[in-house]
């Protein structure tokens, strides 16, 4: 007869007699679960969560008490028509904005984590290529708007800090005393966490500036290196750079009959 005792699990869901790290880490991973699941399947009560994730109920309660205090989620105030029902009805909890702040900065970690597995499964290559195709994307996107504003430069950078600004960039085109040229200054990044570690995808969209304005841009700085804005010198005194022709011109040797 073996004489190890059975484990019992307290309500709160944390083994007796584990290590503080161990400990922290497992309420973090469960937390973090409990924030995902309520995105996913809210509005959704303590009691739903326990059966998904096979914990208690009061394990789970604890967890979305610490959510709530946090401001990650909220309690949902249903609307509607829907009868009501005897007793107390059960807490259903809804993602605050916070908690969709802090959901998106952990799908940067899953990002950078993919890209990083990228690089090591098809090189470094790869991920420039990826980069292109994501920021080929954007450029597509906002080409109309830019080549719209006609051939000055100085409103070709306008229209493009205006469509970037559309996408959530918060971009801004500042002209530069003395010079002729305009920096677009960019307060904000979608990627930057993730830029952070693949500057591919810096370069990649300062080469894409470049083929919408048709000049040859310079990145001054960068969010990721510590800048407050990602800032991209223009020259204004450049006139826009035709596109190669489609069909090449085939030229004649000698004297024509």
């Amino acid at each position: 007869m073996s004489s190890l005792l059975p484990v019992v699990v307290p309500a709160g869901g944390v083994l007796a007699g584990a290590s503080s790290g161990r400990v922290d880490d497992l309420e973090t991973r469960t937390r973090q679960r409990v924030l995902e699941l309520i995105a996913a399947d809210g509005p959704i009560s303590a009691v739903e969560l326990a059966a998904a994730l096979d914990l208690t109920p009061a394990g789970v309660r604890r967890h979305l008490s610490a959510l709530e205090h946090n401001g990650q989620i909220a309690p949902h105030t249903a609307t509607g028509g829907a009868p009501a029902r005897r007793g107390r009805p059960a807490r259903r909890f809804v993602v605050a904005t916070r908690g969709q702040h802090d959901l998106e900065h952990r799908y940067a970690e899953i990002a950078a984590e993919a890209l990083a597995f990228l690089a090591s499964a098809a090189g470094e290559e790869a991920v420039e290529k990826f980069a292109a195709e994501r920021v080929g994307d954007l450029e597509r996107q906002i080409a109309p708007a830019v080549d719209a504003a006609g051939t000055d430069m100085t409103a070709r950078a306008e229209a493009l800090a205006r469509a970037l600004d559309d996408h959530g960039y918060a971009a801004s085109a500042r002209p530069v005393p003395g010079t002729d040229a305009v920096q677009l200054c960019q307060g904000h990044c979608p990627v930057q966490d993730v830029a952070a570690q693949f500057p591919q995808l810096c370069e990649a969209e300062t080469r894409a500036f470049g083929h919408l304005l048709g000049v040859h841009v310079q990145r001054l700085a960068t969010l990721t290196s510590g800048g407050h804005v990602c800032t991209t010198s223009i020259p204004t005194g450049t006139r826009r750079v035709p596109a190669p022709p489609t069909t090449p011109v085939i030229a004649t040797e000698g004297p024509t009959a």
